[in-house]
């Protein structure tokens, strides 16, 4: 060699101008070159690789990187104190998922989604090694591993610590939003849009950033209203004149109160306070969220109306999609938050990556969890027997609602039923969505008749809910939050609930469904501006 250059792993050999190679150090290679070369064959020839100048193909003009018109913040949530560095890898893998999907669903449009790591946790100091400093010895490596991932969990709950977990989200949020707008200036001029896509603890850390909760505001007015309720309890056993002076403190309370009120309002409109975020969220999107806890210890109830300003107001973020697998245990549902009969209603299945002409979204008819089964008893008034609303519907029971597969493969389990009545009521009961068998088999009419009314349901029209466990027009959301991954005819539960909830990153079906909200919201922004320009 001419020249030998040197690297951490490799080093590369000049034998002349054009005839470069490259050598791995390792050891598995060292030997193989050893081996070769005492065969007969050169260095080269047995474990380089050449290196060459130049070009395969020739640029042009057009091919540069196409324009990022939406930016997408993958927030972590708990263990990345453990395993530093995770969410950078994890959201690599959804950045490469996400591009097979552009290439083969979206290769037509001009602009590009990026998807870019939020790494919050390792800059907090937190307690410091306080908590380290009072963990036993024995099995430390299982103690050390809940005080790097479940600790934080413990931190977020504490009035001590959690205001410093969600200014470090915070902070680095709008750090990322700066650094990446000073390199593509163009991103706000054009009308850039920025979503978040969490997982687990860090859906909820994004949940309050965005909507400004604070646990000190709620227990101000749990204070306060416990001390009304105090006051009134004691005047039942106070003389008149007390009644009297007591009165008058309470009206000159609120009367305080309504001043410090004005008075807040006029400094808020004098000085203007700088937003949270310095970008407004157009989707935010939760995976293996346990939000919808936190929600309802903190007071949140079923409304009467759909919107999904009950829990996230429209003016903070656009759309709100809740992901997950059916057998994560730390994911919950929101749509049961917002109206109370959607815990019957099966969330919304996500489509296969490879499905075929797809339904969109927005046009999957909701369905019941468990079906109304026929009465068994003596027949009942018409009224009675009549199916219930979903609004005034008590919640039923239900089974899992990761039991279920395709509407094809329901029809193929009825279908069964004509060859054996007893093997097609078993696979319908294990894999079924319902609790019950069907109508057909409860009834005892097993005929070709009925078979042909089973086979026959694929693809129709969605009928009543008394028949066919769809909806009947009622009260219903203003659009889905809540959406489920389908679940492997041949996947084990017992495996999936212990991997599911770190399962979401490299899934090309999640990569589908967040591309098909975000390229979808830009198709219809452009189209309309086209509108109005014509």
């Amino acid at each position: 060699a001419i020249h030998s250059l040197k690297l951490s792993r490799n080093h590369v050999d000049w034998h002349s101008v054009d005839e470069v190679y490259l050598y791995s150090d390792a050891t598995t290679s060292k030997i193989a070159r050893t081996v070769t070369q005492k065969l007969g064959f050169s260095k080269a020839s047995s474990s380089g690789t050449r290196l060459h100048r130049g070009y395969v193909e020739e640029a042009t003009l057009e091919d540069k990187p196409p324009q990022t018109s939406h930016i997408v913040f993958v927030v972590h949530g708990i263990g990345q104190k453990m395993d530093q560095g995770r969410i950078i890898k994890n959201t690599a893998m959804m950045r490469d998922t996400a591009r097979k999907v552009e290439e083969k669903y979206f290769s037509n449009l001009a602009t590009h989604v990026e998807f870019l790591p939020v790494e919050w946790r390792s800059k907090l100091t937190l307690d410091g090694d306080t908590v380290d400093s009072i963990t036993p010895d024995k099995v430390r490596g299982l103690r050390d591993m809940l005080n790097s991932s479940a600790m934080d969990i413990m931190y977020y709950t504490s009035p001590l610590y959690r205001d410093e977990l969600v200014k470090g989200l915070q902070q680095e949020l709008n750090r990322l939003y700066s650094l990446f707008c000073s390199r593509n200036p163009e991103f706000e001029e054009k009308g850039g849009k920025v979503s978040i896509v969490s997982h687990s603890l860090g859906c909820v850390i994004t949940y309050d950033i965005m909507t400004g909760w604070n646990p000190v505001r709620l227990y101000e007015q749990l204070l306060q209203k416990e001390e009304e309720e105090e006051e009134l309890e004691e005047q039942r056993w106070m003389s008149y004149e007390e009644q009297r002076l007591l009165e008058e403190l309470y009206i000159t309370k609120q009367r305080l109160r309504e001043i410090e009120e004005r008075l807040h309002e006029l400094k808020a409109s004098t000085i203007s306070k700088p937003p949270v975020l310095k970008f407004k969220v157009e989707n935010f999107f939760c995976m293996g969220s346990p939000l919808a806890v936190f929600l309802a210890l903190r007071g949140i109830r079923p409304g009467t109306s759909g919107s999904q300003d009950h829990i996230l107001p429209r003016t903070i973020c656009n759309r709100l999609l809740n992901i997950f697998h059916p057998t994560d245990p730390v994911a919950y549902r929101l749509e049961p938050l917002i109206l109370k009969h959607y815990s019957n209603i099966s969330p919304v299945q996500i489509h296969w990556y490879n499905t075929a002409n797809p339904l969109p979204y927005e046009h999957m008819k909701p369905n019941f969890l468990n079906p109304s089964k026929e009465p068994t008893s003596a027949p009942e008034p018409e009224s009675a027997s009549a199916a219930p609303s979903p609004t005034t519907s008590p919640v039923m029971v239900r089974r899992h609602y990761g039991e279920s597969i395709t509407n094809i493969g329901k029809a193929s389990i009825l279908g069964a039923a004509s060859i054996g009545k007893g093997l097609g009521g078993m696979l319908f009961s294990r894999f079924g969505r319902s609790s019950s068998t069907p109508q057909t088999m409860e009834t005892g009419k097993d005929g070709p008749e009925e078979d042909k009314k089973a086979t026959t349901t694929v693809g129709t029209p969605p009928l009543s809910h008394s028949s066919s466990g769809f909806l009947e027009p009622t009260v219903e959301l203003e659009h889905r939050i809540d959406f489920e991954l389908r679940e492997g005819l041949v996947e084990s539960r017992y495996w999936s609930a212990v991997t599911s909830h770190t399962a979401y990153w490299s899934s090309l079906d999640i990569a589908l469904f967040l591309l098909t909200f975000m390229y979808k919201q830009d198709q219809e922004e452009t189209d309309k501006s086209n509108l109005e320009t014509l």
